[in-house]
């Protein structure tokens, strides 16, 4: 996996967005916005192909590869609590996903 900072973060959010297995047009704006469309694109695309274990596999081989510092994790860790409150319901699987996150991020 030899994926940019950038794409990393696109992915974990398209992960959090989907906790209540969709995306609203506003979760992907959010992302968008943190990416380029092609980007978006191909992470979009790969993260569609992989299964839940292969998605925390990616998560925590990309946590390692780009060395996130406490501080980078607490900001990540923010954003995607704005990524799940966009659409303006932040319902028990999106709850449930922030806790998992912080599980795993940290």
């Amino acid at each position: 996996m030899n994926w940019s900072k950038e794409e990393f973060i696109a992915y974990i959010l398209l992960f959090a967005a989907n906790s209540d297995f969709k995306e609203s047009n506003e979760e992907k704006n959010i992302i968008i916005s943190k990416v380029d469309m092609k980007t978006f694109q191909k992470i979009y695309s790969e993260f569609e192909q992989d299964n839940d274990y292969q998605v925390i596999q990616k998560i925590e081989q990309g946590l390692e590869h780009h060395n996130f510092t406490a501080s980078q994790i607490d900001d990540l860790l923010l954003e995607i609590k704005l990524l799940l409150n966009a659409d303006h319901e932040y319902n028990i699987l999106e709850r449930n996903m922030m806790l998992f996150l912080k599980k795993i991020l940290k």
